[in-house]
């Protein structure tokens, strides 16, 4: 069995967002990844398997073979490309050249693969899609990190993901040196205008919130206007969700807030406007983008002579 990747230490955990403290970037549960590369190659190999590599390649070819950038990113995933292959057939080596959390430049190397030429053509569009997709994650999370350095926000991601791959979309956001905003429904009340609408007013919402979360849970409340925020301000929250107020606004915002709450940004911020996002004071600027439309990031798989 080949060595596990070795993970960088990088910011980014939300252990706890409103001090900013840092965090490693632990690996993800083995448990978690397996089942998730499982039924990836379930899906590709189907009824029949790979049919192209069993009429064309000798079950006794050996090969020798090397992932790398073939653009500059932040790199995540490592963990699931090693899973790809190794569920394939476990004798496959592969040891890591780079480690998630670290940036590659074009032409790096991320890691070698050694071991039964079949299993590696068989694991290989697997390994890249759960890699490429996490990296590119990663690489745009790292993005908006770095235009907002010397700030004293942080990014953080939200709960647009793709459906059954929020734990590892939410860990490439860390590996990007973001923050997590809450994982589901089940861990944090976020109260929003719709939930308001329906309680008949923010005190109520946030009155019958206190009363039914434990006490380990916090309670974020979404506001649009500074005479939203005013009401807030009274009331036992842990959080205000300023949303799609421009810097004018946020600026205000935060100077009525005075440290009281945590405050959140969010709503179209883009790349072009986080900085001004950021200078504002605002604790957090949440960013759906990283999650639900990154670019992937051009990774490849070749064997070598």
């Amino acid at each position: 069995m080949s060595k596990k990747p070795k993970l960088k230490v990088v910011p980014g955990f939300a252990g706890d967002r409103a001090a900013g403290k840092e965090s490693a970037l632990s690996a993800l549960p083995n448990l978690l990844v397996e089942a998730a590369v499982k039924a990836a190659l379930e899906e590709d190999l189907g009824l029949a398997g790979d049919i192209t590599t069993r009429a064309t390649v000798p079950a006794t070819t050996l090969a020798k073979a090397a992932i790398s950038a073939r653009e500059p990113g932040r790199i995540a995933g490592l963990q699931f490309a090693q899973a790809a292959f190794n569920c394939i057939d476990p004798t496959v080596s592969f040891q890591t050249v780079m480690h998630d959390g670290e940036d590659a430049k074009r032409g790096d190397t991320l890691a070698h693969l050694s071991g039964p030429a079949a299993a590696i053509l068989t694991g290989e569009r697997v390994a890249l899609n759960f890699l490429s997709h996490l990296s590119g994650i990663a690489t745009t999370t790292h993005a908006f990190v770095k235009a907002i350095k010397g700030t004293n926000a942080h990014i953080c991601c939200t709960r647009k993901t793709t459906p059954g791959l929020r734990a590892f979309e939410k860990y490439a956001v860390r590996a990007g040196g973001g923050q997590n905003h809450r994982f589901g429904l089940y861990d944090a009340v976020l109260i929003k205008d719709n939930h308001i609408a329906a309680a008949g007013g923010v005190g109520a919402a946030v009155k019958s919130a206190r009363a039914h979360a434990g006490h380990m849970i916090k309670i974020e409340v979404e506001v649009d206007t500074l005479e939203q925020l005013d009401d807030l301000l009274s009331l036992p929250v842990d959080a205000v969700l300023l949303d799609n107020m421009g810097v004018g606004e946020l600026s205000e915002a935060v100077k009525r807030v005075d440290g009281k709450i945590v405050t959140e940004a969010s709503g179209g911020v883009t790349l072009d406007t986080v900085r001004g996002v950021a200078e504002t004071g605002v604790d957090l600027i949440s960013v759906g983008s990283l999650t639900h439309s990154p670019k992937a990031l051009d990774l490849g798989l070749d064997f070598l002579s």
